[in-house]
């Protein structure tokens, strides 16, 4: 089957995106608001875009309605700071009920159970369940489309890493079984990341 995604519904298209391209890693991302208002949401369109200097890559989608930009994105725009904390299995539940749409006076970490301890560098809180975090200064928006379903890519760097007690050795390589992430599949579904096997890359 070949598909033209000009003559195809944009949420095909999506389906059609978020059901190849998997598992996708979560960015469970904090933020506050000019108003101090804390706010906590996943985006599973993730990846890093360079190690010198460290830099991260999230893209928040344009919503239907009259708010058509993420709590998140208005955040980051505000303040240019924010946090990427990495979801594993233990609180997933928790980070999937910050998943809904709520007002922007609704501080997802309460909501969720979840713990906001103190950034070194930036504003924005960490998710203290979390074993590792990325505290970030705002390094580019690169708008892609203000579509319904298109959105605009965040580019951050990193200015802090923590990660918890035990989990990475002399030569900055995290224990993967004690990180214990999770991704994203398409639609309901997710992936944990146990089942996993080696290959040597050629000289």
């Amino acid at each position: 089957m070949t598909i033209d995604p000009s003559t195809k519904d944009p949420l095909d298209v999506y389906r059609l995106l978020s059901g190849s391209i998997m598992p996708r890693p979560i960015a469970f991302v904090s933020t506050v608001s000019a108003d101090g208002v804390l706010n906590l949401a996943p985006f599973s369109f993730f990846t890093v875009a360079s190690a010198n200097p460290p830099i991260v890559a999230f893209c928040p989608m344009v919503r239907g309605g009259d708010r058509p930009k993420k709590d998140t994105l208005l955040n980051i725009e505000a303040t240019g700071e924010f946090v990427v904390n990495i979801c594993s299995e233990d609180f997933a539940a928790q980070m999937n009920a910050t998943a809904g749409e709520y007002p922007p006076d609704v501080d997802e970490f309460k909501l969720s159970g979840l713990t906001p301890i103190p950034s070194d560098v930036v504003k924005a809180p960490r998710v203290k369940e979390s074993r590792v975090t990325m505290e970030c200064k705002l390094h580019q928006l690169v708008p892609v489309s203000d579509k319904f379903l298109g959105g605009t890519m965040v580019l951050g760097e990193v200015v802090r890493f923590h990660v918890q007690d035990g989990m990475i050795n002399e030569l900055c390589e995290i224990d993967a079984d004690k990180l214990d992430a999770i991704g994203r599949m398409a639609g309901p579904v997710y992936v944990r990341t146990k089942d996993r096997f080696e290959m040597v890359r050629p000289a």
